[in-house]
């Protein structure tokens, strides 16, 4: 398990700035080469599938993840195709929480 998968982090409370460009270069390089920040403001991964139920069934699983976390991201599905974006609305930007979850999603993989 990476170091980042393996952090416990607690879910923002807001009241503090999102991660700059200097604090998410360093954490996107401890996620697989798929992620992408899309304008600094959150993470985004797409996945392909043979069908519609891998990708339903992929879905499902980051669901049941997060939900056990608290953090909560957009998934979004299609035939042979899902896609993850996340951001900490709290603060509308990135937090750890966003780049540890990402790092559970890869473990998952």
């Amino acid at each position: 398990m990476s170091e980042l998968a393996d952090t416990v982090c607690e879910p923002c409370r807001g009241g503090m700035p999102p991660l700059d460009a200097a604090g998410i270069a360093p954490m996107m390089e401890l996620l697989h080469a798929d992620w992408k920040t899309i304008d600094g403001h959150h993470l985004q991964r797409t996945w392909s599938f043979s069908d519609f139920a891998e990708a339903l069934a992929w879905v499902n699983r980051i669901g049941e993840l997060a939900e056990a976390a608290g953090h909560h991201p957009n998934l979004h599905l299609g035939w042979g195709w899902a896609r993850m974006e996340m951001w900490t609305h709290k603060i509308d930007g990135l937090h750890l929480a966003d780049f540890v979850l990402a790092a559970q999603v890869d473990e998952l993989d």
